[in-house]
């Protein structure tokens, strides 16, 4: 890439990555590029006759190394958006999905409910870069959140994220086991929690496989041995009327749900995610429907 416009840099970037089988790789070069170099949306028309220099293109030349291995493109990149968040990914968390995000827009009317009432202390178990509750946080002014973890990296890669998009003060973290190490009640209590079947973890995309932490990705035997650890303890850390509500997995909505009744909650809420897939569950407790 020696001397190469920006326009060139690109064009070159997208042929490299498309020849390495990369399914989206014109879309993957583009940001890239706009990533590293700090690019708006137009700078690729505007600004294409530009010289980048030798550092810049040092910079480049790894990501596409990187990509052409197999790292997803906002790992190279060390953050990702989320709802209205910018939040920073590190080697111990979940990489944010869109998915998820139809968990937090199922949550906020009733979560705005509860802050219009007597409050909303909402439990993010697994919480990973802190996603789902930083996001119901920024949503929802005067919500207080918890973030619950087993990884310590993961804790400290939530904390920065409630710091860099300003809801640390109604933010705290606790290392725990499910609920082993939580104390009070919630009066919403979510999860996206590791749900694939173990024995296909490692038939999994090597973009998934080999970047995100197998303690997110492995559900057990059956892939719903997170379900059955949170749906025992739910009941003695929900304030009343409060709800659980889950990411799944596209085939476990009848699973999870009769867990759950086992454990005296009813289904009030299932929503389907943009490709169609069950993907949220939202329960409360039998008898207050």
């Amino acid at each position: 890439m020696s001397g190469a416009t920006l326009a060139e840099t690109l064009a070159a970037a997208r042929r490299r990555l498309c020849e390495a089988g990369i399914a989206d790789g014109a879309q993957d070069a583009r940001l890239l590029i706009a990533g590293l170099l700090k690019l708006s949306s137009t700078a690729f028309v505007t600004d294409g006759a530009r010289l980048l220099d030798a550092s810049e293109r040092a910079v480049i030349e790894d990501a596409l190394a990187r990509r052409v291995a197999r790292e997803p493109v906002h790992r190279i990149l060390g953050h990702r958006a989320f709802s209205r968040l910018d939040l920073m990914l590190s080697p111990e968390t979940l990489e944010p999905r869109p998915d998820t995000e139809v968990l937090v827009d199922a949550l906020v009317p009733h979560a705005l409910r509860m802050v219009a009432g007597d409050g909303c202390r909402i439990l993010d178990l697994g919480t990973g870069t802190g996603a789902i509750c930083l996001a119901l946080l920024d949503l929802v002014p005067g919500a207080t959140g918890i973030g619950a973890d087993l990884s310590t990296g993961a804790l400290e890669t939530a904390r920065r994220n409630a710091d860099i998009n300003g809801v640390a003060d109604r933010f705290e973290t606790v290392e725990s086991d499910w609920f082993a190490a939580v104390a009070g009640a919630f009066d919403i209590i979510v999860s996206n929690p590791p749900y694939i079947v173990r024995s296909v973890v490692g038939t999994l995309d090597e973009e998934v496989r080999l970047h995100d932490p197998i303690l997110a990705l492995d559900g057990g035997d059956d892939g719903l041995d997170a379900y059955r650890a949170i749906a025992a303890g739910a009941g003695a850390h929900l304030r009343e009327n409060g709800l659980v509500a889950y990411e799944i997995g596209y085939d476990q909505k009848d699973q999870v749900t009769a867990i759950m009744r086992e454990q005296g909650f009813a289904r009030i809420e299932a929503v389907q995610d943009l490709g169609g897939n069950d993907r949220v569950l939202v329960f409360t407790r039998a008898g207050t429907v």
